[in-house]
């Protein structure tokens, strides 16, 4: 897919009538072939080059006039969506940039009545960056409005601009600490997180401490939830989430204005209560984000969905309701196949999970076989957490099914691949998990004896001991099964209810 059949892909059908009337009327001559190549391109045909455009000199002709059509379809683009949308920040902006018109024509009073009805719509927004320069602006024209109580709206022009910077700074920090992210998931660079976060604090004065909007809380969970995953210890950051609850409670009238940060705060909510093993909870908070996505049209369902229906099946499946988990999974990959690559990867590794638990082997190796691609692509496109994972899940698969010769050597190749990056970041239980499969792969009798089943219950106290991650203890439940000769979910939610026991968290 170009960008230009990208771009057709947010587009509607009216969009694409409008477009092709757009470029009819822009085209001044009868031989220009936008139209044509705009046809050919939203049907998804990949051989338009070499059909419309055979030889060299056409394929020349053929990039120019795709760089000429993409330069107009985003200039569309932008129009219609300026058009279109009917939101307070577009207002805001509209009335701020009509101000300025009425200001250079001397409709001072028009003028001024635009800007307070931009600001009173701001405030409402907690938009800081807009009401900079709605201040900017009734400053800069104050002395043709002798009315205007200047020293006012310079108190509140500093007032706003202390709080803009402010949300610079985390903005920055945020902005950081991604770059960061995306290296130590996608290059496998070894990275402090911890002590980043600490530096990057410091360095820009970002206070945690203090919520301004949907938009930082958000930015401020996202940090908190990505380094309770990286360390599989969502408990140190409850904190957080508490203060997540609280910011939510306190600003219910201005949710509906932030919809977008408010469903990722209510997921991220949800996700913490699940990790933390509080099931009930979780699904309360995922009720909240279902309500949240019928919310203006539906706009942001299908940018969630997928989400929101992972962690119903986590939850689903860790209450005591496999059959309805594994339900839910099944039918949204059914019904969604072509969203999000990512999200739709979630789904199809958890099902695989889900079938395991169920030693339906047969199912989760039809689904495995649909995860396709290398162990690179999925480092690059998922990240390195989710490529061990992934590799993890299809080694149990291969012992599962038996098939111990494909079993050896996805480990062989997994200890070559990520030993030395598992060992960087102080992960070597994964090692020494493997190391137990290995043992047991290559020599199945050793589940029957005293020593190996010392071996797996001193690992599973060791597990037990760190941090609370529920994703850690089902891979070590599937291994007691197998000693134990128990099913592998039974066995999971034993292991998991003695895991997250109130006298365990204590």
């Amino acid at each position: 897919m170009n960008a230009i059949q990208e771009v057709i892909h947010l587009m509607n059908d009216l969009d694409i009538k409008a477009f092709s009337l757009y470029l009819d009327k822009r085209n001044k001559r009868k031989d220009v072939r936008n139209t044509e190549l705009f046809n050919f391109l939203k049907t998804d045909d990949i051989k338009v080059e070499k059909k419309s455009f055979p030889d060299k000199k056409s394929a020349d002709a053929y990039h120019a006039l795709s760089k000429r059509l993409y330069d107009t379809l985003v200039e569309f683009m932008a129009n219609r969506s300026f058009e279109n949308d009917t939101s307070d920040e577009h207002a805001v902006l509209r009335l701020l940039v009509v101000s300025r018109l009425f200001f250079e024509h001397k409709l001072i009073k028009a003028a001024f009545k635009s800007l307070a009805k931009a600001e009173n719509i701001a405030v409402g927004l907690e938009h800081f960056g807009l009401l900079n320069e709605i201040y900017h602006t009734q400053i800069q024209f104050a002395h043709l409005n002798p009315a205007l109580p200047l020293e006012e709206v310079i108190k509140k022009f500093a007032g706003n601009k202390k709080k803009l910077e402010q949300e610079e700074q985390l903005n920055l920090g945020y902005a950081l600490l991604r770059r960061e992210l995306a290296q130590m998931y996608h290059q496998g660079k070894i990275v402090d997180f911890q002590e980043l976060i600490k530096n990057t604090i410091t360095t820009h004065g970002i206070s945690l401490r203090q919520v301004l909007t949907f938009k930082s809380l958000y930015q401020i969970l996202f940090i908190a939830n990505e380094y309770a995953s990286l360390n599989s210890d969502y408990g140190r950051i409850a904190p957080f989430i508490a203060k997540s609850y609280a910011f939510i409670n306190s600003n219910v009238t201005l949710a509906d204005r932030h919809l977008y940060y408010h469903i990722y705060i209510l997921y991220f909510m949800a996700n913490f209560h699940f990790r933390n093993g509080r099931f009930a909870d979780s699904q309360e908070y995922l009720e909240k984000m279902r309500e949240q996505l019928q919310k203006q049209g539906g706009k942001y369902y299908n940018r969630f969905c997928l989400r929101y229906f992972l962690l119903k099946a986590l939850n689903e499946n860790y209450s005591g309701n496999p059959g309805r988990a594994t339900d839910t999974a099944e039918k949204v990959l059914t019904q969604h196949k072509k969203a999000d690559v990512n999200d739709i990867n979630d789904l199809r590794l958890l099902l695989i999970v889900l079938y395991l638990q169920q030693d339906a082997g047969r199912d989760a190796s039809k689904e495995m076989v649909k995860l396709n691609h290398s162990d690179n692509w999925y480092e690059k496109k998922m990240g390195m957490e989710w490529a061990i994972k992934k590799c993890l899940v299809e080694i149990l698969l291969h012992v599962q099914q038996e098939y111990t010769e494909l079993a050896l050597s996805r480990i062989k190749s997994f200890k070559r691949r990520y030993k030395k990056y598992l060992t960087s970041v102080n992960e070597d239980r994964v090692l020494q998990y493997l190391a137990l499969i290995e043992r047991y792969v290559l020599k199945p009798e050793i589940l029957t004896t005293p020593k190996f089943k010392n071996t797996v219950e001193e690992f599973i106290e060791q597990a037990r001991s760190g941090p609370q991650d529920i994703f850690v203890m089902s891979f070590v439940a599937w291994l007691l099964a197998r000693v134990n000769k128990k099913p592998v979910y039974d066995t999971t939610m034993v292991l998991l209810k003695n895991y997250f026991s109130p006298s365990h968290s204590a």
